[in-house]
């Protein structure tokens, strides 16, 4: 692979992680975890949220493919139920709605009685969620270079600060925006996210199927 191609490839997995982290629609979420918090604590709450989203990718991305190979899960049968996992999430997007596999009622329900919510429930399972897992495991066994992994820790590196910034302007961002406006976003991230789904479905049923990928190939050539 070239550098190019590299840097292609981070740039990918950085607009995946941002479409299934969905920023603006966790705003709604953090304002209300943090309802009784002075700003000063507030910005302390995402502080702590965005290295704890930081932590658990970087956890994830450089660990998961062993716990997988623990487990005798293929990356190719990884790939296909993590596909259908973001699936899921995309079509609860589409529609606006918070989806059960990013955070419970019950979860949302515990975390506002906790004193301090920035680890749980509001980075995980909220932002660094199984949709997050799934796709920084992919990108780290798609590495082919020490330049490969170092882009993918820049990616969530760059993908907690954005969650920073988001929790940080929450206020601001929920005023000029509104419901309809994060509603709007959602849907456009969701929209994003089923496109990556099936690409990872795609990817996975090639690799455990091949010769139904070269069926497909012969029929269309």
């Amino acid at each position: 692979m070239s550098v190019a191609d590299q840097f292609h490839a981070a740039l990918q997995t950085f607009i995946a992680l941002v479409a299934i982290l969905n920023p603006v629609g966790a705003i709604p979420i953090f304002i209300a975890l943090t309802s009784d918090e002075t700003p000063p604590q507030r910005l302390a709450t995402a502080r702590l949220a965005a290295r704890a989203v930081a932590i658990v990718l970087l956890i994830s991305a450089f660990l998961g493919e062993y716990i997988l190979q623990f487990f005798g899960i293929s990356i190719a049968a990884f790939q296909v139920a993590g596909g259908m996992v973001l699936m899921l999430l995309a079509f609860n997007m589409l529609q606006a709605k918070s989806s059960r596999y990013r955070h419970t009622p019950e979860e949302a329900a515990e975390g506002m009685q906790k004193e301090d919510v920035a680890v749980v429930p509001l980075a995980i399972p909220l932002l660094a969620g199984p949709g997050t897992m799934i796709t920084v495991i992919i990108a780290h066994h798609k590495s082919s270079s020490w330049l490969s992994s170092g882009l993918l820790v820049l990616d969530i590196l760059a993908i907690a600060g954005v969650a920073y910034v988001a929790l940080r302007l929450a206020g601001p961002l929920s005023r000029r925006l509104g419901v309809t406006g994060i509603n709007i976003s959602t849907r456009i991230f969701g929209l994003v996210l089923a496109s990556i789904a099936v690409t990872f479905i795609a990817n996975g049923l090639s690799a455990l199927f091949p010769a139904l990928a070269h069926g497909f190939i012969a029929q269309s050539s």
